[in-house]
């Protein structure tokens, strides 16, 4: 069985899971005849705790992988450290992951500002940061400055283009307003909203902005409103997502709402539909790219058949939970780079794999959407589909296409 650790009591449980790592090391931190460590930090408590599935999903993940073999008879230790989404704390545990636990690798740390604040670190004394679980055009953008860094999900500006060009192409009378988290993740799909409405950028008539240290955006919810939008624009994580419909409600305002992705899973979506009613979530559009274990149309597909099958010997997490899915993937990513790394594989050969990826045959994602990398393009994934949410469940439409 894995070492998985969890710093926060409200995920103990997990630490069932628990074994101490043996084995001679090799020259490589983290890498020993026996095993590969590696190690992350995820919001495990605190405003983004919604979040601290992305971490549990991988680990079951690596779990399973462990029981069959592991990559090259090595087993795969993930530790998770709760920074409880403040970047500070992130930059700490971060230090010790790379400075007590001798990790291999930094993989799956959540949050835009939070790898931003280890991204120098790491770059500095090469220590690969993997499949960062953040959307930030940086990850891209920046790839000749930071090196040892490499992105995963969409990248939000492509994200808020494809909701810009979508409202500019089927409502373009829309009075736009847009709550957004005031720091580069909001800032990006902000960005990305008006790049794709193009010469309709007037159409955007209110932008509101909280911190995440705010205890609610009301405020904003009621500035919006009164702006007399029409069609919202909400690029917030869950707490705030979840807020933002219930004031709506309160203030008998429904306007048309489109949802970032990391705030779409359906168990969220449900929470918001419970605060409020099925009119105030209903017609929520937003993308797609993993499959919906509560979407019955999965309901026998071998992905997520393999998918609950894992997560029946997980215990202490959600099935239902769209964010074990991400964890699972990112996961199956790592594990295929780190056999593309080689049989002793070093921070260079896992970068060198992590930087030359053709993945078609990923269990979580949607059909047709290929897992791929190269030198020059950091985000492994750059494909989705638009999604509207109806009657308790999303449902997809459209064909897939780049999200670039």
């Amino acid at each position: 069985m894995e070492r998985i650790l969890y710093t926060a009591a409200a995920v103990a449980c997990a630490l069932a899971l628990a074994t101490v790592a043996t084995g001679a090391r090799t020259a490589t931190p983290g890498v020993t005849a026996t095993e590969v460590v590696i190690g992350g930090t995820i919001p495990v408590t605190g405003v983004a705790s919604a979040y601290r599935t992305v971490g549990l999903g991988a680990a079951a993940y690596f779990r399973y992988v462990n029981a069959h073999g592991g990559v090259n008879h090595r087993k795969i230790h993930y530790l998770i450290k709760d920074d409880q989404y403040d970047p500070g704390q992130t930059m700490e545990r971060t230090r010790e992951l790379v400075e007590q636990d001798h990790v291999f690798a930094i993989f799956n740390s959540l949050g835009t500002e939070h790898n931003l604040a280890t991204r120098p670190y790491l770059n500095a004394i090469k220590v690969p940061q993997l499949f960062v679980a953040s959307g930030a055009t940086t990850w891209g953008k920046d790839y000749k400055q930071w090196s040892w860094t490499i992105g995963y999900q969409p990248n939000y500006r492509a994200e808020g283009t494809i909701y810009g060009r979508y409202v500019a192409k089927t409502a373009p009378k829309s009075r736009i307003g847009v709550l957004y988290q005031n720091d580069d993740y909001g800032k990006d799909l902000l960005a990305g909203l008006r790049n794709g409405l193009g010469k309709k950028g007037k159409l955007i008539v209110s932008t509101q902005g909280y911190n995440v240290d705010d205890p609610n955006d009301q405020s904003q919810i009621a500035k919006l409103k009164s702006a007399k939008v029409n069609t919202l624009m909400l690029f917030s994580t869950p707490k705030f997502t979840i807020q933002a419909y219930a004031y709506a409600r309160q203030l008998g305002w429904r306007p048309k709402v489109y949802v970032n992705a990391v705030s779409s899973a359906s168990n969220i979506m449900g929470l918001a539909t419970v605060g409020t009613s099925k009119k105030q979530t209903d017609g929520t559009i937003s993308i797609v790219f993993l499959k919906d274990p509560t979407d019955p149309r999965w309901a026998n597909d071998r992905g997520i058949k393999l998918y609950r099958t894992i997560m029946k010997h997980f215990k202490g997490t959600n099935p239902s939970d769209v964010y074990n899915v991400y964890g699972m993937s990112v996961a199956h990513t790592f594990v295929e780079a780190l056999k593309k790394a080689g049989k002793n594989p070093t921070r260079d050969s896992i970068m060198r794999a992590a930087t030359h990826l053709n993945i078609h045959n990923d269990p979580f994602l949607l059909p047709g959407i290929v897992v791929r990398t190269t030198a020059s393009d950091r985000f492994p994934l750059d494909q989705s589909r638009l999604e509207r949410y109806h009657n308790g469940r999303w449902r997809s439409f459209g064909g897939l296409f780049r999200v670039r």
